[in-house]
Order: C-alpha cells, then structure tokens, then sequence
C-alpha cells in the first residue's frame, strides 16, 4: 500500500470511528466525505451505498435519509472538490485571479484522481459548484469580456485543466526520472528513423518532464492569448 493509500484508508477508519461514536449525528457531510475516501481507495466503481453503509457502521437505509441516491451522493461528492478550488474574485486583477484558479483546480482534481470527467457532468450541482461558476464567469464579465467571448474564454479554460488532468494522470510516468526511462523505451533502437523522438529522449534524460511547470506554462499561454483576444474584440465595438 502507498503512502497516499494509507492515508485515505486512515482518513476512512477515523470517519467510520467517529460515525460509530456519534450514530444519531450522521450527516449528508459526514457521508459525503467518506465516500470521497472511499473512492480515492479504491476508485469511483469501488463505491456503493452498501460499502459505504459498512465504512460507517450504519444500516444503509439510514444513509437515505441524508442522500436520495448514490447520483445524488456523488453530486455531493463532486460539490465538494469544487469547494477546494479557488472562486476567483470578481473585480480584481482577472488574469492573476483565473491564475489562481487554475492552479488550485489542478491541485483539487490531483488529490480527487476519481472527479475528473465529472466536474461539469451533474444535472444536479451543488452550492459550491454554483459559487465557483458564477465567480468564474463574474471576473471574465466584469473584466470586459462580452457574453458570448467569456463563455468562448471558460470553456477553453476548462478544457486545457480538465485535459491536463486527464492526461497527468494517464501517462505512464510519476517523476521527471521515469520520463526519460519511458521515452526510451517508446523509441528502443528507432532513433534514426525518428530523429526527433530522439530528441526527446535525450532531453527528457537530462532534465525530465515537469508537470508542473508544463501546466504552467499552458496557463500562461492560455492567460496572454485570452488577453490579447479581449483587446481585439473590445476595441472593435
């Protein structure tokens, strides 16, 4: 078991303590959260209202009087990694505050690896979904980006987080070591016929690949061009 693994499996135990303690004070939080632990254990399809019932030492049908279903605890589930992720504030410094975002949103969807996909998928969201989306929209709009523009603008922000995401975790690489390791087993003996694939080889040896600074840098690039874009098309109205 890794490290991370212990500690969800942890952060389960002492829930499912405190539910057996506490059995008349179970709440839609308290559920909402261990099923969160549950599912970073062991991933979304681990998770049933049954196992979850057992984590807490309840019956499962005193889960029903706190979630309507397990769509239902899942948009809970949901609601709740966006409260992690920072509401940019609505009026300032929009590229510093989009920034913020889009680091936080990374680091949100890194310790939740079973919400990506998820994000925007609920008919249902919930209040933090609510607060978050409105900010978001709020500093686009209020930074001078007409309608249509700022939705053009978050929907392409999303998708480059959402997207990082989904690919930071489908790589098959942890570390800036193992990335040349993988490269070089991608290209083996081929380097002539691929010369800049033996590029990156070579250099993903000596440097790695950096995650990290590669989201950055998207980011950033993402941030300049949108800024540009609102120059062109505030200045032509």
């Amino acid at each position: 078991m890794s490290s991370r693994q212990g500690e969800i499996s942890r952060e389960g135990q002492r829930l499912a303590q405190r539910s057996k303690n506490h059995r008349t004070s179970l709440t839609r939080h308290l559920i909402v959260k261990a099923a969160v632990a549950l599912a970073e254990a062991g991933g979304l399809d681990s998770l049933s209202m049954r196992n979850l019932a057992s984590e807490l030492d309840a019956a499962p049908m005193a889960l029903y009087r706190h979630v309507t279903n397990k769509e239902d605890l899942i948009d809970g589930m949901v609601d709740l990694v966006f409260a992690e992720m920072y509401p940019p504030a609505i009026g300032r410094d929009w590229k510093a505050e989009l920034r913020k975002r889009g680091f936080s949103a990374r680091a949100a969807l890194q310790r939740h690896r079973w919400a990506v996909g998820l994000m925007e998928a609920r008919l249902n969201p919930g209040p933090a979904s609510a607060v978050h989306h409105n900010a978001t929209m709020g500093c686009l709009r209020e930074a001078g980006f007409p309608f249509r523009e700022a939705v053009h603008a978050y929907n392409l922000l999303d998708s480059y987080t959402y997207g990082f995401a989904l690919q930071e975790q489908t790589i098959p690489f942890e570390t800036a070591e193992e990335s040349g390791e993988v490269a070089k087993t991608t290209v083996g003996e081929r380097g002539d016929e691929f010369p800049y694939l033996a590029e990156v080889v070579k250099e993903l040896s000596l440097r790695g690949y950096d995650y990290t600074e590669e989201f950055e840098f998207g980011l950033e690039f993402i941030l300049d061009g949108l800024e540009r874009f609102k120059s062109t098309v505030t200045g032509s109205r």
